[in-house]
């Protein structure tokens, strides 16, 4: 049994995860609160498996108080605010329930839990799932509160935003964000896309012209060339350069 706790400052939205948590089998609510004060006391002489904590709380809101917790267990948030999602994945959430939310996405969270205690799945900051063999054109990648399906194809550039990446697709002019780091994109990317600087990988079937150190993918966009990149970047120009 995964030994719960349910933090909300909303009584019936409190009563309404006690109650998904009794339709799951192998969960079991240990306490419910209804504020994270009142969470840490219980805390003090107890342990739980996992947490489902509402975020938008009075007095110490439950962002903050997963951050204060020494060991924290596996968390759960649940909020009104999808803002607060790229927040989450700082602290590693295994899920993120934005309400008014269902059974079935509650089911959801309940099983990644259960596989996260199980010792199936990588941790959640590890948000790149790879396609099935047949579908090797695509990735999933979480961003906000959701997970998303892209085209590999679709991908024109990766940007480096300090530990976030920004996904710039061809389809859509808003990058996609996503907590992920450049080597395990890198690795999950095939071989027509290439790492030009520390901060960009490009799809080389998507450059428009290069110039000197920059590579240009469209009329607004210029990426540089990092020092330690231009050696395999030249290697590239010259096996595919025409002319004299």
């Amino acid at each position: 049994m995964i030994r719960c706790m349910a933090i909300d400052d909303e009584p019936l939205a409190l009563q309404q995860i006690a109650a998904y948590i009794g339709k799951v089998p192998y969960l079991e609510l240990a306490a419910q609160c209804q504020s994270a004060v009142e969470a840490r006391q219980f805390l003090e002489n107890d342990t739980v498996d996992a947490i489902f904590c509402d975020i938008n709380m009075p007095d110490l809101n439950g962002m903050d108080f997963v951050k204060s917790l020494t060991a924290p267990p596996l968390i759960v948030f649940t909020t009104a605010y999808a803002e607060y999602a790229v927040e989450g994945f700082k602290v590693a959430a295994v899920d993120y329930l934005l309400k008014p939310f269902g059974l079935q996405d509650f089911q959801r969270a309940a099983n990644r839990l259960k596989e996260r205690l199980e010792g199936n799945t990588p941790s959640t900051s590890a948000t790149v799932v790879s396609g099935s063999a047949a579908d090797n054109d695509a990735l999933f990648l979480k961003t906000e509160y959701r997970i998303v399906k892209v085209s590999i194809s679709d991908i024109r550039y990766v940007e480096a935003m300090s530990e976030y990446l920004k996904v710039h697709l061809k389809s859509q002019p808003k990058p996609i964000v996503t907590l992920l780091s450049m080597k395990k994109m890198e690795e999950r990317l095939p071989a027509n896309f290439m790492r030009i600087h520390r901060s960009y990988i490009i799809n080389l079937d998507a450059i428009q012209e290069v110039n000197k150190n920059r590579v240009i993918m469209d009329a607004e966009t210029y990426l540089p060339v990092g020092d330690n990149y231009k050696e395999t970047f030249q290697h590239y120009l010259d096996a595919k350069f025409l002319g004299k």
